[in-house]
Protein backbone atom coordinates (compact mmCIF):
# COMPACT_ATOMS: atom_id res chain seq x y z
CA UNK A 1 0.00 0.00 0.00
CA UNK A 2 2.39 2.50 -1.12
CA UNK A 3 2.86 6.11 -1.82
CA UNK A 4 3.69 9.43 -0.42
CA UNK A 5 1.01 11.33 1.39
CA UNK A 6 1.19 13.90 -1.41
CA UNK A 7 -0.50 11.35 -3.62
CA UNK A 8 -3.71 12.03 -1.75
CA UNK A 9 -4.22 14.94 -4.13
CA UNK A 10 -4.19 12.79 -7.23
CA UNK A 11 -6.18 9.77 -6.15
CA UNK A 12 -9.15 9.05 -8.33
CA UNK A 13 -11.59 7.66 -5.80
CA UNK A 14 -14.37 10.16 -5.13
CA UNK A 15 -15.60 8.66 -1.90
CA UNK A 16 -12.28 8.68 -0.11
CA UNK A 17 -8.64 9.52 -0.61
CA UNK A 18 -6.33 6.69 -1.58
CA UNK A 19 -2.92 6.31 -0.02
CA UNK A 20 -0.16 3.80 -0.16
CA UNK A 21 1.46 1.30 2.11
CA UNK A 22 3.56 3.40 4.33
CA UNK A 23 7.10 3.34 5.48
CA UNK A 24 7.13 3.67 9.17
CA UNK A 25 10.37 5.19 10.06
CA UNK A 26 10.14 8.88 9.56
CA UNK A 27 11.98 9.21 6.29
CA UNK A 28 15.49 10.41 6.94
CA UNK A 29 16.00 11.05 3.24
CA UNK A 30 19.55 11.45 2.05
CA UNK A 31 20.32 14.91 0.66
CA UNK A 32 21.44 13.40 -2.63
CA UNK A 33 19.28 11.34 -4.95
CA UNK A 34 20.06 7.66 -5.42
CA UNK A 35 23.07 7.01 -7.56
CA UNK A 36 22.75 5.37 -10.97
CA UNK A 37 24.28 2.20 -9.52
CA UNK A 38 21.71 2.12 -6.69
CA UNK A 39 18.84 2.63 -9.12
CA UNK A 40 20.16 -0.17 -11.34
CA UNK A 41 20.41 -2.46 -8.31
CA UNK A 42 16.76 -1.80 -7.49
CA UNK A 43 15.63 -2.33 -11.08
CA UNK A 44 17.67 -5.53 -11.37
CA UNK A 45 15.74 -6.84 -8.38
CA UNK A 46 12.51 -6.35 -10.32
CA UNK A 47 11.43 -3.34 -8.28
CA UNK A 48 10.64 0.25 -9.16
CA UNK A 49 13.55 2.66 -8.81
CA UNK A 50 11.41 5.73 -9.46
CA UNK A 51 10.60 7.61 -6.26
CA UNK A 52 12.80 5.27 -4.21
CA UNK A 53 14.53 6.97 -1.29
CA UNK A 54 16.95 6.12 1.48
CA UNK A 55 15.56 5.69 4.99
CA UNK A 56 17.89 4.84 7.87
CA UNK A 57 20.43 3.34 5.49
CA UNK A 58 17.88 1.17 3.70
CA UNK A 59 15.97 1.67 0.46
CA UNK A 60 12.29 2.58 0.67
CA UNK A 61 10.83 1.23 -2.58
CA UNK A 62 7.34 1.22 -4.04
CA UNK A 63 6.03 3.05 -0.99
CA UNK A 64 6.11 0.31 1.64
CA UNK A 65 9.10 -1.96 0.98
CA UNK A 66 12.13 -1.28 3.16
CA UNK A 67 15.04 -3.35 1.87
CA UNK A 68 18.78 -3.47 2.46
CA UNK A 69 21.45 -3.66 -0.21
CA UNK A 70 21.97 -7.34 0.60
CA UNK A 71 18.27 -8.12 0.29
CA UNK A 72 18.13 -6.43 -3.11
CA UNK A 73 21.17 -8.32 -4.31
CA UNK A 74 19.59 -11.61 -3.20
CA UNK A 75 16.57 -10.86 -5.41
CA UNK A 76 18.67 -10.19 -8.50
CA UNK A 77 18.68 -12.71 -11.29
CA UNK A 78 16.28 -15.28 -9.86
CA UNK A 79 14.69 -15.59 -13.27
CA UNK A 80 13.20 -19.00 -13.90
CA UNK A 81 10.96 -19.85 -16.86
CA UNK A 82 7.83 -18.64 -15.05
CA UNK A 83 9.13 -15.13 -14.43
CA UNK A 84 7.33 -12.56 -16.55
CA UNK A 85 6.61 -8.86 -16.39
CA UNK A 86 3.59 -8.17 -14.23
CA UNK A 87 0.54 -6.19 -15.14
CA UNK A 88 -2.20 -6.65 -12.57
CA UNK A 89 -1.81 -10.32 -11.82
CA UNK A 90 -0.98 -11.97 -8.51
CA UNK A 91 2.74 -12.17 -7.92
CA UNK A 92 5.09 -13.49 -5.32
CA UNK A 93 8.77 -12.86 -4.82
CA UNK A 94 11.50 -15.42 -5.32
CA UNK A 95 11.84 -15.52 -1.52
CA UNK A 96 9.21 -17.43 0.44
CA UNK A 97 8.75 -18.86 3.91
CA UNK A 98 9.99 -22.45 4.04
CA UNK A 99 9.79 -25.36 6.48
CA UNK A 100 6.07 -25.86 5.94
CA UNK A 101 3.72 -26.48 7.60
CA UNK A 102 4.78 -23.76 9.99
CA UNK A 103 3.39 -21.47 12.66
CA UNK A 104 4.38 -17.80 12.37
CA UNK A 105 4.05 -15.75 15.53
CA UNK A 106 2.98 -12.12 15.27
CA UNK A 107 3.13 -9.50 18.02
CA UNK A 108 1.98 -5.89 18.27
CA UNK A 109 4.15 -3.95 20.70
CA UNK A 110 2.41 -0.59 20.44
CA UNK A 111 -0.19 1.19 22.51
CA UNK A 112 -3.23 1.48 20.22
CA UNK A 113 -6.16 -0.86 20.82
CA UNK A 114 -7.37 -0.26 17.25
CA UNK A 115 -4.20 -1.85 15.88
CA UNK A 116 -4.38 -4.70 18.34
CA UNK A 117 -7.91 -5.48 17.19
CA UNK A 118 -6.89 -5.13 13.55
CA UNK A 119 -4.05 -7.60 14.04
CA UNK A 120 -6.38 -10.13 15.64
CA UNK A 121 -8.73 -9.80 12.68
CA UNK A 122 -5.92 -9.98 10.10
CA UNK A 123 -4.63 -13.18 11.70
CA UNK A 124 -8.13 -14.63 11.54
CA UNK A 125 -8.38 -13.83 7.82
CA UNK A 126 -5.26 -15.84 7.07
CA UNK A 127 -6.05 -18.74 9.35
CA UNK A 128 -9.55 -19.11 7.91
CA UNK A 129 -7.93 -20.26 4.65
CA UNK A 130 -6.36 -23.35 6.20
CA UNK A 131 -2.93 -22.60 4.74
CA UNK A 132 0.33 -24.39 5.46
CA UNK A 133 1.33 -21.28 7.40
CA UNK A 134 -0.63 -20.59 10.57
CA UNK A 135 -0.45 -17.17 12.18
CA UNK A 136 -0.44 -17.00 15.95
CA UNK A 137 -0.74 -13.70 17.80
CA UNK A 138 1.35 -13.47 20.96
CA UNK A 139 1.46 -10.67 23.52
CA UNK A 140 4.94 -11.15 24.96
CA UNK A 141 8.32 -12.53 24.00
CA UNK A 142 9.99 -12.61 20.60
CA UNK A 143 7.77 -12.98 17.54
CA UNK A 144 8.57 -13.90 13.96
CA UNK A 145 6.85 -10.67 12.87
CA UNK A 146 6.76 -7.66 15.19
CA UNK A 147 4.46 -4.70 14.55
CA UNK A 148 5.50 -1.43 16.18
CA UNK A 149 4.25 2.15 16.31
CA UNK A 150 6.05 4.98 14.53
CA UNK A 151 5.20 8.67 14.77
CA UNK A 152 5.81 11.48 12.31
CA UNK A 153 6.20 9.22 9.29
CA UNK A 154 5.24 10.19 5.76
CA UNK A 155 3.75 6.78 5.05
CA UNK A 156 1.15 4.48 6.52
CA UNK A 157 3.02 1.20 7.11
CA UNK A 158 6.09 -0.70 5.93
CA UNK A 159 7.41 -4.23 5.59
CA UNK A 160 9.85 -6.30 3.54
CA UNK A 161 10.29 -9.73 1.98
CA UNK A 162 11.29 -13.12 3.47
CA UNK A 163 14.94 -14.00 3.84
CA UNK A 164 16.57 -17.33 4.57
CA UNK A 165 13.20 -19.07 4.55
CA UNK A 166 11.88 -16.85 7.34
CA UNK A 167 9.24 -14.11 7.13
CA UNK A 168 10.33 -10.50 7.19
CA UNK A 169 10.47 -9.63 10.86
CA UNK A 170 9.24 -6.04 11.10
CA UNK A 171 6.12 -4.07 10.26
CA UNK A 172 6.00 -0.41 11.27
CA UNK A 173 2.73 1.48 11.46
CA UNK A 174 2.34 5.24 11.41
CA UNK A 175 0.26 6.23 14.44
CA UNK A 176 -1.37 9.05 12.45
CA UNK A 177 -3.60 6.40 10.88
CA UNK A 178 -4.65 4.46 13.97
CA UNK A 179 -8.05 6.18 13.84
CA UNK A 180 -8.94 4.68 10.46
CA UNK A 181 -11.87 2.27 10.25
CA UNK A 182 -11.42 -1.19 11.73
CA UNK A 183 -11.79 -2.96 8.38
CA UNK A 184 -9.25 -0.69 6.70
CA UNK A 185 -6.70 -1.22 9.48
CA UNK A 186 -7.24 -4.96 9.21
CA UNK A 187 -6.71 -4.79 5.44
CA UNK A 188 -3.51 -2.74 5.87
CA UNK A 189 -1.99 -5.20 8.34
CA UNK A 190 -3.04 -8.20 6.23
CA UNK A 191 -1.35 -6.50 3.27
CA UNK A 192 1.91 -5.90 5.12
CA UNK A 193 1.89 -9.47 6.44
CA UNK A 194 1.47 -10.49 2.80
CA UNK A 195 4.76 -8.76 1.99
CA UNK A 196 6.42 -10.43 4.97
CA UNK A 197 5.58 -13.87 3.58
CA UNK A 198 6.58 -13.01 0.02
CA UNK A 199 3.73 -11.42 -1.93
CA UNK A 200 4.24 -8.51 -4.31
CA UNK A 201 1.76 -5.75 -5.06
CA UNK A 202 -0.90 -7.04 -7.42
CA UNK A 203 -0.58 -3.86 -9.50
CA UNK A 204 3.12 -3.17 -9.06
CA UNK A 205 3.69 -2.63 -12.78
CA UNK A 206 0.99 0.04 -12.92
CA UNK A 207 0.25 1.47 -9.51
CA UNK A 208 -2.18 3.94 -11.02
CA UNK A 209 -4.73 1.11 -10.98
CA UNK A 210 -5.22 1.47 -7.23
CA UNK A 211 -3.36 4.72 -6.51
CA UNK A 212 -4.67 6.98 -9.25
CA UNK A 213 -2.55 9.48 -11.14
CA UNK A 214 -0.47 8.76 -14.19
CA UNK A 215 0.47 5.33 -15.51
CA UNK A 216 3.51 4.08 -13.59
CA UNK A 217 5.64 1.28 -15.00
CA UNK A 218 9.12 0.30 -13.87
CA UNK A 219 10.39 -0.41 -17.36
CA UNK A 220 12.01 -3.46 -18.86
CA UNK A 221 12.98 -5.46 -15.80
CA UNK A 222 11.68 -9.03 -15.86
CA UNK A 223 12.96 -10.41 -12.57
CA UNK A 224 11.73 -10.49 -9.02
CA UNK A 225 8.07 -11.27 -9.74
CA UNK A 226 6.82 -14.83 -10.17
CA UNK A 227 3.35 -15.16 -11.65
CA UNK A 228 1.06 -17.33 -9.55
CA UNK A 229 -0.75 -19.81 -11.80
CA UNK A 230 -4.50 -19.56 -11.84
CA UNK A 231 -4.64 -15.84 -11.13
CA UNK A 232 -5.99 -13.42 -13.75
CA UNK A 233 -3.97 -11.68 -16.42
CA UNK A 234 -6.21 -8.63 -16.23
CA UNK A 235 -6.78 -6.16 -13.43
CA UNK A 236 -7.52 -7.90 -10.13
CA UNK A 237 -10.10 -5.70 -8.46
CA UNK A 238 -10.14 -5.40 -4.66
CA UNK A 239 -7.10 -7.63 -4.11
CA UNK A 240 -5.59 -7.40 -0.64
CA UNK A 241 -2.19 -6.76 -2.25
CA UNK A 242 -3.15 -3.72 -4.34
CA UNK A 243 -0.68 -0.93 -3.73
CA UNK A 244 -2.99 1.78 -2.37
CA UNK A 245 -5.97 1.94 -0.07
CA UNK A 246 -8.11 4.64 1.51
CA UNK A 247 -9.95 4.92 4.80
CA UNK A 248 -13.26 3.09 4.69
CA UNK A 249 -12.03 0.48 2.23
CA UNK A 250 -12.22 -3.17 3.25
CA UNK A 251 -10.21 -5.77 1.32
CA UNK A 252 -10.88 -9.26 2.60
CA UNK A 253 -9.36 -11.97 0.40
CA UNK A 254 -11.05 -12.16 -2.99
CA UNK A 255 -11.49 -15.41 -4.90
CA UNK A 256 -8.29 -14.71 -6.83
CA UNK A 257 -6.46 -13.81 -3.61
CA UNK A 258 -7.52 -17.20 -2.28
CA UNK A 259 -6.10 -18.91 -5.36
CA UNK A 260 -2.79 -17.11 -4.86
CA UNK A 261 -2.60 -17.90 -1.13
CA UNK A 262 -3.59 -21.54 -1.57
CA UNK A 263 -1.06 -22.04 -4.37
CA UNK A 264 1.89 -20.54 -2.52
CA UNK A 265 1.07 -21.75 1.01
Amino acid sequence: MKKLIQLFTVMTCAAFTLVSCSKNAEPKVDAAELTAIEKTMITDAGLQASNAIKVDGKFLIEGDLLLTTQELQEMKGNDGPNLIVANSEHYRTTNLVTGLPRTITVRYTGAYSSLGTALTNAVARYNARGLRITLSRITSGNANITISDVTGASYIASAGFPSGGNPYSTIRFNTAYTGWSANTLTSVLAHEIGHCVGFRHTDYMDRSYSCGGAYSNEGASTVGAVHIPGTPTTASANSWMLACIGNGVNRPFTTNDGVALDYVY
